[in-house]
């Protein structure tokens, strides 16, 4: 049976050889968490690579989609499809509303400006049935949005129509309860947006929340 030849100690790395090597992947280790990771992960750039890069811009997401997560976490219950809506505590610049209601339909529009993380909410008050078209137009980026309704007396915290993240968004739903039902925003853009909002439907009021 042939047995390979074993190495001669000559062959073998030196102590200084090996703690060299080491020394040589612990630095460049650090260059990497100190150039990539820390800027694409959390937003740190001590170096000034990820600016250049746009690493640092990635990672200043992740960390605000993250604390908005926590706080989203922290605000909302899911009993039975039900959850408590965080009321937004900026307060966000809005100009009142303008309305016609020709043969009992309203006709709505209103604007909010929001800052960078900034949210917000307005409402319409209708009873169940009630068709509500709607569309809305962000003057900068895209933001995140949830379109969703709640009634005090029926006990319901939160019902979901939709939500996700646009420009510009139209179309119509259903009111599903006697409630208020409408659209929250966040700015997750880096400038201040103007948020227009135009809505039509036979719902008897229009409100923004702060």
């Amino acid at each position: 049976m042939y047995n390979a030849n074993r190495p001669e100690l000559s062959d073998l790395p030196s102590s200084a050889k090996l703690m060299q090597s080491t020394a040589i992947a612990a630095v460049a280790a650090l260059v990497i968490l100190i150039t990539i990771i820390m800027p694409a992960e959390y937003g740190i750039d001590p170096s000034g690579v990820g600016e250049l890069t746009g690493l640092k811009r990635m990672g200043e997401i992740k960390v605000s989609l993250a604390r908005e997560a926590e706080e989203e976490a922290a605000a909302f219950v899911l009993p039975d499809n039900t959850a408590t809506l965080a009321v937004p505590t900026p307060q966000a610049a809005v100009t009142p509303p303008t309305s016609t209601t020709p043969a009992g339909t309203r006709r709505d529009e209103m604007q909010v400006s929001l800052a960078p993380d900034q949210g917000t909410e307005i409402k319409v008050i209708a009873a169940k049935g009630t068709t509500i078209g709607y569309s809305w137009e962000s003057s900068g980026g895209q933001v995140a949005f949830d379109v969703h309704g709640d009634s005090k007396d029926l006990n319901i915290n939160y019902y979901s129509y939709s939500k996700g993240a646009a420009q510009v968004e139209e179309g119509s739903f259903v009111a599903e309860f006697d409630g208020n039902h409408g659209w929250y925003w966040r700015n997750r853009t880096p400038e201040t947006v103007i948020i227009t909002l135009k809505t039509s439907g036979t719902y008897t009021d229009i409100k923004h929340l702060e």
